[in-house]
Order: C-alpha cells, then structure tokens, then sequence
C-alpha cells in the first residue's frame, strides 16, 4: 500500500512540474493525427466505436511521442487512405493526397520535436515557432512538386511511357543515394 501511494504521490508532483509549451506540442500532435486518420478514412466506417479507436491511436502518439506510437498512427493512417481506396472505392483527389501527407509530416516531425522536449523545461516559444515554420517550408515545397509533377504526368495522355517510368525511378534511386552521401558526409 505504502507504495502506491508513493507512486501517486511522484505522479502528482510531475504533473504539478508541466509547463504549458511541452504540453501544447503534444496537444498539437492529437489533433494533426485525428484530422489526418480522419481525413483518410472512408465516412462509411466512421461509426461511434471506429471515433473512438481512432481517438485512442491519435492519442498514443502523443502522450509517448519516444516510442512505437507515432509509427503505428502513420501505418493506421495509411491503411484509412488504402481502405478508402481500394475497398469503398474512393478516387484519389489530389488535395486529400497532399492534405493526408501534410497532416502525416506534420505529425512526425512534432512527436521529434516533443520527443526532444523536457516536459518540466522552460522553453523559448520561438524554438517551436521555428521548427513549425521549417515545417510549413517543406511542407509548401512538397506540395507545389506534388502538383507540379501530377500535372506532368496527365501531359501525356492516358497511355504510360516505359521510358519515363524508368527514368523517374532511376531520379528517385539517385536523389536517394544522394542523400544517404550526404548523411554519411556530416
């Protein structure tokens, strides 16, 4: 008995310790997780018991933004965008592709960025005001290559060109040899 009390005891003291920035990062994460698992999923499995799970993995995340949590939201995300997909037959619009691809960056680099801050820390808000707008930089610059390479794509027509199938793969593989080189440089 005499331990449990201890335990909450240490419990009621951390939380006493919480300052407001850290907690806010975190409360920044439930809400990019449940908007992205949301937007992925299809509205027809959206039933009070499907909210709820999707509630707990939008919280998982954030409250153990150190451990396997954030990997297992971004599976469950993409799993939402493959079942809507492929199962209810959903099309593919372009701007939920980006918006789900946002909302899932969004949410991997604030668990980094929780993941780095002490809960009990005072911290400069100009530290998250920059790392939010590198965020929004990459961010903006994904989405205006997302467009403009799926407005290049529809320039040829319907029939695909083995040709530039290859090539796109042989700039992808290079521009990730890149920066595994430019990794191992540093």
């Amino acid at each position: 008995m005499n331990s449990v009390v201890e335990r909450v005891r240490g419990l009621r003291y951390q939380a006493a310790r919480v300052s407001a920035l850290p907690l806010l990062v975190r409360g920044g994460i439930f809400l990019v997780v449940l908007a992205g698992l949301l937007l992925a999923y299809p509205v027809q499995v959206l039933a009070p018991r499907a909210l709820l799970a999707l509630a707990v993995a939008a919280v998982a995340p954030a409250v153990g933004p150190r451990r396997i949590w954030p990997t297992f939201a971004a599976l469950a995300t993409v799993a939402g965008w493959l079942l809507a997909t492929l199962g209810y037959d959903r099309p593919p619009a372009l701007w939920r592709l980006l918006a789900v691809a946002t909302l899932l960056y969004l949410a991997h680099t604030l668990c980094a960025l929780a993941a780095l801050l002490p809960y009990d820390g005072l911290i400069d808000p100009d530290l998250v005001l920059r790392w939010l707008a590198r965020a929004g930089g990459v961010v903006l610059a994904s989405a205006v290559l997302g467009i403009v390479l799926a407005w290049l794509g529809g320039v040829g027509g319907t029939d695909g060109s083995q040709a530039v199938t290859v090539a796109g793969l042989l700039v992808a593989v290079g521009l990730s040899a890149l920066l595994g080189w430019l990794r191992r440089r540093r």
